[in-house]
């Protein structure tokens, strides 16, 4: 029993990590976290987040990437790498 609540517990806590907040990193931080990941749910400011990629191969089979940026702490805009977009929005069905 008490494996299982500790297995239960770990699990949790690595949902409670908050996502990395790109206004406070460099952009090769933001951009390193992205590229060392291959995906990863990045925080662009208080509310607003999004998942990028490294390339296609982290995007469902229906999905296209996009180039995508962020802002972070020296850097307005800083080309991350992608986001991944339904081919449906791309080819208007």
């Amino acid at each position: 029993m008490a494996i299982l609540l500790a297995a239960a517990l770990a699990a949790s806590s690595a949902y409670a990590q908050p996502r990395p907040m790109t206004p406070s990193l460099t952009c090769n931080q933001a951009r390193g976290l992205v590229f060392s990941r291959g995906a990863i749910v990045l925080g662009t400011g208080t509310y607003t987040y999004d998942r990028y990629v490294s390339d296609v191969r982290f995007c469902e089979i229906n999905e296209w990437t996009q180039p995508a940026a962020v802002p972070t702490r020296d850097t307005p805009q800083c080309p991350v790498g992608y986001v991944c977009r339904d081919s449906d929005l791309f080819w208007g069905d």
